[in-house]
């Protein structure tokens, strides 16, 4: 989170879920906690550097939680705080848009590309 204080309720929802990859993590995250590797998996082309910086932004901001389990090998476990778990319920009707308007948004991508390469 950047800001201090925000002109609407959007604004700051978009300021903590901002960027490509938070909202996929989120929606990862929604059903059970899991480990790094699990959740890597569970959010396709992510790299490792950026998943760590994501999650440790989300963990400050309260939306993930970090659980250490002191074992060996040593496990880590991340979930979802009340907070994040509110703004994943947010987050519902915007992935039911683009569940809708996928087509229409695979379209749109599609004519860019095309007439950027012509």
């Amino acid at each position: 989170m950047k800001k201090t204080s925000y002109s609407c309720g959007l604004d700051a929802a978009v300021d903590v879920v901002g960027g490509k990859w938070k909202a996929l993590i989120l929606w990862a995250l929604h059903h059970e906690p899991m480990r790094f590797g699990e959740l890597r998996r569970q959010v396709p082309g992510i790299s490792e550097k950026m998943l760590i910086q994501q999650l440790r932004e989300m963990e400050h901001c309260g939306l993930v939680h970090r659980e250490v389990y002191q074992q060996v090998p040593p496990k880590v476990e991340y979930s979802l705080t009340e907070f994040g778990r509110s703004l994943n319920t947010a987050l519902i009707p915007l992935g039911e848009w683009g569940e809708k308007h996928m087509q229409t948004i695979e379209a749109i991508q599609a004519a860019d590309g095309a007439s950027s390469v012509a």
